[in-house]
């Protein structure tokens, strides 16, 4: 539902969606897995749910215009939405550092980083094309 005046979110039904799947993945598992486990566990729940997910997606970062080096990103949803997956008691402060590096590196807009804690908490993070530095950048 879009109240008067107010603007959509961007990607908002599919990361409800994924939101939705991290917190029955945190109440089915609860606390103390590996990240590793629960990546897995999401996908499933997310496949189960008919997106496409695609795991561990090496991009690449350029400066200057040339390739620097590759990092991995945990999940793509729907080609559309990064996932950064957190386990542990605390959740690091670099970790939306590391969400958006990732969403600066690409053409994706929206991320997600769900920490599977004690509690399970998650962070919606928006990079808009638009504000990303292109000038040095090969698409």
């Amino acid at each position: 539902m879009v109240l008067s005046g107010a603007r959509a979110l961007l990607e908002e039904q599919l990361t409800r969606s994924i939101i939705g799947s991290f917190f029955d993945v945190h109440r089915e598992l609860g606390f103390g897995y590996r990240e590793f486990i629960y990546a897995l566990a999401l996908e499933r729940a997310l496949v189960a749910k008919g997106h496409r997910v695609d795991r561990e997606v090496g991009v690449m970062v350029y400066f200057r215009g040339r390739p620097l080096t590759r990092q991995n990103i945990d999940i793509i949803v729907g080609q559309k939405v990064i996932v950064e997956n957190k386990a542990g008691p605390r959740l690091s402060p670099d970790a939306s550092t590391q969400l958006s590096s990732y969403l600066n590196s690409t053409d994706l807009e929206v991320g997600l980083l769900l920490h599977f804690g004690h509690t399970a908490k998650f962070h919606r993070s928006i990079c808009e094309n638009r504000f990303k530095q292109r000038g040095d950048r090969v698409l």
